[in-house]
Formats: structure tokens, C-alpha cells, sequence
């Protein structure tokens, strides 16, 4: 469905010299299936997904989706093609309800559809509907309601940024369950999730973990997980201790 090829991209640093982000990735994603990209901090791992939607732009290589050459089009057009992407930090948009959101992803969304979307995300539609998607949303508020609103969009490919991120325990598992329902063994889908959470990884059916701008390893989780699982925990527990910050 979606497959990149000799991926390259490159910022400038603060001292004007160019620096690596992502040097040759190559992936294809299939129908039907649910993958997840991990990694370390830093390492690329939402340079891909951006990559995908068009947020950021590849210095070289191409990117395919349905057969297609995207590598010129939109972040609009991409979304026109059938992808979609969750933002690991979402864009908040001060004078639009959470109702006007839901409906610009899906424009023939009923009002039982708009309920159903925020409590499939563990939000109350009564509370939530009118809500304005300014300041007064708190980061797992936005979370969840980004979630949502790509779910309800019901695209070919959707990208998941770090889905568990300010979310609570509750609310993880809930996710979990609705991805697996929605994606796992959906022939006309494709989810990835870029994600740590040892809870998520096993459930999906390919791990790619990606590392200094390059593809370390992929497979089954039962091929991956030994590899990583130090990896993950270490990151956890600094996590709680608040000292990760947000990758490129």
C-alpha cells in the first residue's frame, strides 16, 4: 500500500551545517496490517511518519502509496489519497468546536457518529461536543479528540505519533483495543503506530525500529522484542522520572 524508497532528509543545524535526519529508509507498508515504528529518542522514528503526510519534506527518494508517486503532492492531496496522521503533540485550533473537527474529517458524520467517536476515546460527548479546541483542552484531552478524529476518517493508511502520550492507563488499554478492532486484519487498512509502550508492540504485526536515522531491525515482535525490551524499560523509567523530551 505505502512503500519509501532511499528516504533522505536534512536540516540545518544552529551552526548552519546540514545534519542527517534520515539517511536511505526503506519501507513498505501492506494492507492488513499493523505495524510499529520504535526506536530511540531522536532517532527519526516521526521524521517518517511526517515524511509520509507531507509535513516534512525528503532531500531525496521517492514515496508510493496505492502505486502512486506522492513524493510532490500536498499535506491536503495525501489526505485526499487516503492518509491520515495523529499528531504526538496536536495543533489546537482556538474558535473550532470538537464537533466541527470531527465533521471536517468526516463531513457525513450524524451526530450518533460524532458520540460514538469521543466515547470510543474515553470522552463524554455531552461535555465535549461544543467545546472549543483552544487553551481550555488540556494535552490528553486533545490527544484523545485527535485520535478520534482520525479514526472517524476512516483512511487507507493512518499514522499514530505516540498515541499513549499524555493519555491515562484507562484510556491506553481503550485505544489499544480500538486499533486492534479497526486495523488488525483489515485488508482494506493499514495502521502504524510509532510508539515505546510495551503494551502496544506485541500486538502488532511487524516491529521497525529505527536508529540514527536508519533501519536497525524489523520483524514479528517475537523476533524484535528480545532486542529492544532493555531499550524500552530504560526509557520508561525515565519517563517517570520526567526527563524525556519530544523527538523530530
Amino acid at each position: 500500500m505505502l512503500r519509501l524508497e532511499n528516504i533522505c532528509m536534512a536540516v540545518n543545524g544552529n551552526n548552519g551545517e546540514s545534519k542527517e535526519i534520515l539517511r536511505g529508509v526503506n519501507i513498505e507498508f501492506k494492507s492488513g496490517k499493523l505495524y510499529a515504528i520504535t526506536g530511540p529518542n531522536g532517532g527519526g522514528k516521526s521524521s517518517i511518519a511526517k515524511v509520509v503526510m507531507g509535513i516534512y519534506r525528503h532531500s531525496s527518494g521517492h514515496i508510493y502509496f496505492k502505486n502512486k508517486e506522492i513524493s510532490e503532492m500536498s499535506v491536503t492531496e495525501r489526505a485526499a489519497e487516503g492518509i491520515s496522521y495523529a499528531f504526538q503533540q496536536p495543533p489546537r485550533f482556538k474558535g473550532l468546536t470538537v464537533s466541527d473537527l470531527l465533521k471536517t474529517a468526516q463531513p457525513g458524520l450524524d451526530n450518533m457518529g460524532l458520540r460514538k467517536s469521543l466515547r470510543d476515546v474515553g470522552l463524554c460527548p455531552e461535555d465535549y461536543l461544543d467545546r472549543d479546541l483552544g487553551p481550555g483542552l488540556s494535552g490528553g484531552e486533545m490527544k484523545r479528540i485527535e485520535i478520534a478524529q482520525v479514526l472517524v476518517r476512516n483512511a487507507a493508511i493512518s499514522i499514530f505519533d505516540e498515541p499513549e502520550a499524555g493519555v491515562d492507563l484507562w484510556t491506553i488499554q481503550r485505544l489499544i483495543g480500538i486499533i486492534i478492532s479497526r486495523f488488525k486484519g483489515n485488508p482494506d487498512a493499514t495502521a502504524v503506530i510509532i510508539t515505546h509502550n510495551e503494551n502496544v508492540l506485541p500486538i502488532c504485526d511487524e516491529i521497525i525500529v529505527v536508529e540514527e536515522g536508519l533501519i536497525r531491525d524489523r520483524g514479528t515482535p517475537a523476533e524484535i522484542w528480545p532486542l529492544i525490551r532493555e531499550d524500552i524499560e530504560c526509557k520508561k523509567r525515565l519517563e517517570c522520572r520526567g526527563e524525556m523530551g519530544y523527538e523530530i
